[in-house]
């Protein structure tokens, strides 16, 4: 028995593992994975992030080898391109080392973990929530944390209405290294159906991340000959390609990934992080606010665990803040990924980006948050 069962162990499980479990809760985290591992990400953290980081988690990003961003760069399938700094900025981190800083720190605080394990079913039994694994054990809770990330069987199961809806979307990461590009850029190319964001990270790397669709990928028969046929056609990510070292043998691939609105409960658990909704790459803040949304239910949450709140109530209140925080960056998120991936209207908004700079500053500060 415990007080709190996170289900994923991504950026959300693990902020709110470190705040509920320094409180003294019993709280478990299951994942699928083992520490230290890869995940599809852009690997971009806004700067709205920092001082959290700093003076609640008690991390300083940078002592791990973060790597500061402070300058954007937009191009067009023909090579057409806006820079511009950024007004709040970032830094580049790769998964594979900031989710094993979080938690080796989780750990610190007396969570739970369950690592190699699969969560196959989640419920609700006599006003005690339960969980069974893959390997056929049972744990019960006061309450259930969704943190099981874009899109997951566990979706299916709660029957979300987002997971009926077939996704266009795939995902490509690498890392590379390279010197054709500024360690204090994050840059977004885009292609036919597509764009692709490179950023670099600790160790003198480079995440170098895109999204593109099924129709591009069945048409090319696999991913190389996706590359050569299309992303190829920007020059800038030809050159990136061609003359970069690919650190791994083969990239790290997801598919149907969905952008499309989703909710915050399902069957009384509370989802965070990508699990509640999704902002499209191109806005490079789905790290941000996932981390976010963590605060904001690890500061809800106790109010139930200690008595002071009902279910329903905390359920009310963590819907209610999160689409305060969200409900517009998400929106504008998916409102500007349509100029994304189509060769005309990317220019057109580069065009107009570069000519009215006031304009292009809005268009980032509106895919930023404000720091918490």
């Amino acid at each position: 028995m415990f007080d709190v069962l996170i289900v994923g162990g991504g950026l959300a499980g693990l902020v709110n593992a470190i705040r509920l479990g320094r409180q003294g809760f019993q709280v478990a985290v299951f994942e699928q994975n083992t520490y230290p591992f890869h995940r599809v990400c852009g690997e971009y953290i806004s700067n709205e992030t920092l001082s959290f980081f700093r003076s609640d988690l008690k991390i300083n990003p940078f002592d791990f080898g973060a790597i500061p961003i402070t300058h954007f760069k937009l191009t067009s399938p023909t090579g057409n391109f806006l820079e511009m700094r950024l007004d709040l900025g970032g830094f580049g981190i790769s998964r594979f080392t900031l989710d094993n800083i979080l938690y080796e720190t989780a750990q610190e605080h007396g969570v739970t973990f369950f690592t190699g394990t699969r969560i196959v079913e989640v419920g609700k039994a006599n006003e005690i929530y339960f969980v069974k694994t893959n390997k056929s054990k049972k744990y019960n809770s006061k309450f259930i944390i969704g943190t099981f990330g874009k899109r997951s069987e566990l979706d299916k199961k709660l029957q979300r209405s987002f997971f009926r809806k077939r996704s266009p979307y795939v995902a490509v990461k690498y890392h590379i290294r390279t010197n054709l590009h500024p360690d204090n850029q994050i840059a977004l190319h885009n292609f036919a159906d597509g764009y692709c964001g490179i950023s670099r990270i600790e160790d003198d790397k480079f995440c170098f991340c895109y999204l593109t669709s099924r129709k591009n990928l069945r048409a090319a028969g696999n991913i190389q000959n996706l590359e050569s046929q299309i992303l190829y056609r920007n020059p800038f990510l030809r050159k990136l390609f061609t003359e970069s070292e690919f650190l791994h043998d083969k990239p790290k691939v997801i598919n149907e990934i969905s952008f499309a609105p989703k909710t915050q409960h399902e069957q009384g658990i509370l989802m965070c992080g990508d699990s509640a909704g999704m902002i499209t790459p191109l806005c490079g803040n789905g790290m941000s606010i996932a981390i976010h949304s963590a605060k904001i239910l690890s500061d809800i949450l106790p109010n139930f665990l200690e008595g002071n709140l009902s279910e329903k109530e905390v359920s009310q209140n963590y819907t209610k803040e999160w689409r305060k925080v969200f409900a517009h960056r998400l929106q504008f998120g998916r409102t500007i990924q349509q100029f994304f991936g189509h060769p005309l209207l990317s220019e057109i908004l580069i065009g107009s980006a570069k000519k009215i700079p006031p304009f292009a500053r809005l268009l980032v500060r509106q895919s930023h948050g404000n720091p918490f």
